[in-house]
This record gives C-alpha cells, sequence and structure tokens, in this order.
C-alpha cells in the first residue's frame, strides 16, 4: 500500500510560530500539535462548512471532532447562525438584566431531560461541573467528592496540577466506570462526608476504549448515592443532545439529582447549563454565589432553543444513530480484515478507534501510522480523543471514509507484517 504524501502545512506552521511569540504554548488545551501527530495535522483552520474543515494552507478534510463535540448538526448551520443574527440586529444579546429567552430554554430543558425541574445557565463544560460541586456541597453541607470521568480544567478536578494547592483536591477521590466495588470501598471510607459521586453515565474516558454502562452499574451507583445522602451528578456534557435529547440518562433510564448539560445543545455557540430536583437546586439561591458578566447573554440561548427546535423538527438523533450504527459496523467489518490490533468501540453518535497494547509497544506505531495516513487522506480525527458523527455527514462522506479506513489500515498490516 503506497505511503500517502505529506500534507502542505506551511501557513499553520508559521501561524504558530508566531503564536508562539504571542500566546503560552501558541494554543491552548487539547488543540497543541502534540495533541494530534505534531507535524502532519494542521494547528490553524480557516473555515468550516456542514461537516467539512479548511485550514490555512486549503487542505480540506471531512470533519469527525466536531469542535469536541458541540458541532451536532453542521458547521456554519444556516437556520441557526440566522437567529443570532436576528437576535443580536433587532434586539441585543448583552444586558445587566436577563432577556426572556432564560425561561424559554430552562422550561424546554424540564419537558426534555428527566433530572431538570430548575436550571443554571453558564459558559463551558468546566464552568457547569464545578458549579454542581458548589451546589451539592452547599446543599449537604458535606466536602468529599466522588468522581469518574473528565471534568474540566478547574482546580477540583484538572489533571495537570500545576498552580494548584493540594488542598483543593485533596477531598476528591477518583473511580473507574463499571467498577462499583471501587466505589462501594471508596464509600465505606469516606461515604458519611461525601458531597457528591459525578460521574459520565456513558464512558469516554480521555485516550482509552469507550464503555456502555454494565448491568446494574448505573443503578448501583444511584442506590450508592441514597444510601449515604450524597448528590448523584451526571456530567453529560458530551452525551446529552447526542445519544438522546433528554441524554444518557434518559437512554439508560437512571436518573441522577444534578446534571451539567453543554456541548451540542447550541450548535458551537457557548451556553452550559447545571439542571436538577428542585430541592438540591435551591441551594443555589440561598447558599451560594455563582455569578457572570456574560452568562445571561441571549445569542446562545437563541442558539440553543433553535438547534433543539431542529433537532427534534427533523428526527436529528434517529438520523445519527441510523446510519452511525450502519457505519460502526461497516467499519467493524475492516478491522476484522485487517489483522493490525485495531479496536472499536463506542455508540452510533461518538466512536473511538483504538490500537490494543502490546509488549513491545508496536502499537503506538501502528496508532500514529494509521492516523498519519487518514489525516494525509483528508479525514480528520485523532488518535488521542473518540470522533463523533453529525447530521451533515452523507453517507458518500461516510463512504468515502470508509475508503480511507480500509487504505490506511492496510498500510499499517503492510508496514508491520
Amino acid at each position: 500500500m503506497k505511503e500517502m504524501e505529506k500534507l502542505n502545512i506551511t501557513k499553520s506552521r508559521e501561524l504558530f510560530e508566531e503564536a508562539m511569540t504571542l500566546v503560552p504554548g501558541g494554543v491552548l488545551g487539547a488543540r497543541k500539535p502534540g495533541d494530534f501527530i505534531d507535524g502532519e495535522y494542521p494547528i490553524f483552520i480557516e473555515s468550516g462548512q456542514g461537516c467539512r474543515l479548511i485550514d490555512v494552507d486549503g487542505n480540506e478534510f471531512i470533519d469527525y471532532l466536531c469542535g469536541y463535540g458541540p458541532i451536532i448538526l453542521g458547521y456554519r448551520e444556516e437556520e441557526v447562525d440566522d437567529a443570532v443574527y436576528k437576535q443580536i440586529k433587532d434586539k441585543g444579546f448583552c444586558f445587566t438584566l436577563t432577556q426572556k429567552y432564560q425561561n424559554l430554554l430552562a422550561k424546554k430543558l424540564t419537558e426534555l431531560v428527566p433530572s431538570a425541574e430548575l436550571s443554571i445557565f453558564l459558559k463551558t463544560g468546566s464552568d457547569a461541573t464545578t458549579a454542581g460541586i458548589r451546589i451539592a456541597r452547599a446543599y449537604t453541607n458535606k466536602l468529599k467528592v466522588m468522581r469518574c470521568g473528565y471534568h474540566g480544567w478547574h482546580d477540583w478536578c484538572v489533571e495537570m496540577k500545576g498552580g494548584i494547592p493540594s488542598k483543593f483536591y485533596e477531598d476528591v477521590f477518583e473511580f473507574q466506570y463499571n467498577d462499583l466495588d471501587q466505589l462501594e470501598v471508596l464509600m465505606a471510607a469516606h461515604g458519611d462526608d461525601t458531597a457528591a459521586i459525578i460521574m459520565t453515565p456513558f464512558g469516554h474516558p480521555n485516550h482509552k476504549k469507550m464503555q456502555t454502562p454494565g448491568p446494574g452499574f448505573l443503578e448501583g451507583v444511584r442506590k450508592i448515592a441514597d444510601q449515604y445522602g450524597a448528590v448523584l451528578i451526571y456530567d453529560e456534557i458530551r452525551t446529552c443532545f447526542r445519544l438522546s435529547m433528554g441524554g444518557a440518562q434518559k437512554l439508560y433510564g437512571v436518573t441522577p439529582d444534578l446534571t451539567v448539560l453543554g456541548k451540542a445543545m447550541a450548535n458551537g455557540y457557548p451556553i452550559s447549563v447545571v439542571t436538577g430536583k428542585k430541592d438540591v437546586m435551591m441551594a443555589a439561591a440561598h447558599k451560594l454565589f455563582i455569578s457572570s458578566t456574560f452568562f445571561p447573554n441571549s445569542d446562545a440561548f437563541v442558539a440553543a432553543l433553535k438547534t433543539i427546535e431542529i433537532m427534534e423538527r427533523e428526527d436529528v438523533l434517529g438520523n445519527i444513530w441510523e446510519k452511525g450504527a450502519r457505519f460502526m459496523g461497516q467499519i467493524q467489518a475492516l478491522l476484522d480484515k485487517h489483522d493490525v490490533g485495531a479496536e472499536l468501540t463506542g455508540v452510533a453518535p461518538m466512536f473511538y478507534i483504538t490500537f490494543a497494547k502490546d509488549e513491545t509497544g508496536a502499537y503506538k506505531g501502528k496508532r500514529t501510522d494509521f492516523y498519519t495516513q487518514l489525516i494525509r487522506r483528508g479525514f480528520f480525527f485523532t488518535p488521542y480523543h473518540h470522533a463523533y458523527i453529525s447530521y451533515r455527514h452523507t453517507e458518500k462522506d461516510l463512504e468515502l471514509t470508509l475508503n480511507a479506513i480500509d487504505e490506511s489500515l492496510a498500510y499499517v498490516e503492510q508496514k508491520y507484517s
């Protein structure tokens, strides 16, 4: 199998060199070159439309990262953007007081999300998870937190501990998804002082295979939270409005006390939510302070309302589940065809191709070569994060992607045979 030529990313590299003199590290977070394959992926994007991206060097890609999850419909979704433009032009969006769209969106959430009775609107997922923890601590008058999943960049949960005193996270304990025994041991030791159990109801750990809940796992966590009087928080930043309109809690039938939402709800506009049962949420009205100049901005409220309207009208998630399930079946057939140790996990709306670890460490090279061949062929995945399917991925897009996966696996198989 012929190796594809390396992409021309000259302008991306030039912009990155300039950025290194202007921004610490050039770019922040999971957008650094090292979070992809350094030297192979573009660093700066020029534009997007539908499910396609064009970088600053003019390379075009069919995209499966969807902005790390917010793009559920497609880039530059005209109906959503027009609603926001109209709001900005006709009424404005940033004021001292609140516009009515807060109430409209909160009402909609109570219709869709099983745990939603009262809602607080914020901007980012980290805002929401941190607010959820604060509410749980205020409600229970307890301190400790059990966590499972990625919950953002704030002091209590961020993986990189630079600049953070240990006292800010010493009362936070981690357990692994689908390991109920581990949580039981932790709660036996700390349960009486545990304010919250926060977890992703669908397992999407960083850099690892995805997991659906094992039999009785979510129900078991719910029972443990009730036993100790802890607030059960579902981190549905990625899963709500993607696995179902009511989130994984609706899909799997287990309801938490609080839920945090974000990403796909507004198709790229910045908004997040803490929502939940009235008695727990009312702690935010009397026992703590949550505020930001930009939290009430109505542009993102309008975007969310329009995105949800489109998703319901067009049965967007039905479309994604149908084509995604078929796509995953075809990917699995290709993995079976090429014996390179590649593994497929996840569900139709969000999936991940990883490589099984081996004693020699060859899996790392296979992973790098596989994703290098994909990006060179014009398909935007990453080795270190799962993929998403959007509404604007067409059957032709998926067919082209399958061909690229087939060729990339064949390249790896030939190289490592």
